[in-house]
C-alpha cells in the first residue's frame, strides 16, 4: 500500500513539476520561490520516506519497484484531469501491460 501512495505522489509531484516550469523564467527565483516546484520537491521526499518505510517492512526491490510503474497510470489520469489530455485506447492497453507486468515481477 505504500507504494501505491508513493506511486501517485511520484506522479503529483510530476504535475507540480511541469506547471511549475510553467512559471519558471531565465532568473535562478523564479525557480526557488516557485511553490509549485516546491511541492514537486515536497512529494519526491515523501516518496523517499515511503521508500524507505516499505523497505524496512521486508519489501522485495523487485515487487517494491514494479508496483511503482504505477506511477505512470496515474500521471496520465492527472495530466487529464489537469489539462485534458485525452486517454486513448492505446493508452487503456498500455495500461494494462504495465499491471500485467506488475502482476508477474510480483509473483
Amino acid at each position: 500500500m505504500l507504494f501505491i501512495i508513493a506511486a501517485f505522489l511520484g506522479a503529483l509531484g510530476q504535475f507540480f513539476y511541469k506547471s511549475g516550469a510553467e512559471k519558471t523564467d531565465s532568473t535562478l527565483a523564479s525557480y526557488i520561490i516557485n511553490t509549485r516546484l516546491l511541492a514537486g520537491v515536497v512529494c519526491y521526499v515523501a516518496v523517499m520516506v515511503l521508500f524507505v518505510a516499505a523497505f524496512k517492512r521486508g519489501g522485495a526491490l523487485t515487487v517494491l519497484y514494479s508496483i511503482y510503474a504505477s506511477t505512470f497510470i496515474f500521471a496520465a489520469i492527472i495530466a487529464w484531469f489537469a489539462y485534458g489530455t485525452p486517454i486513448r485506447a492505446p493508452h487503456f492497453a498500455g495500461f494494462a501491460l504495465l499491471m500485467a507486468g506488475m502482476y508477474l515481477l510480483g509473483r
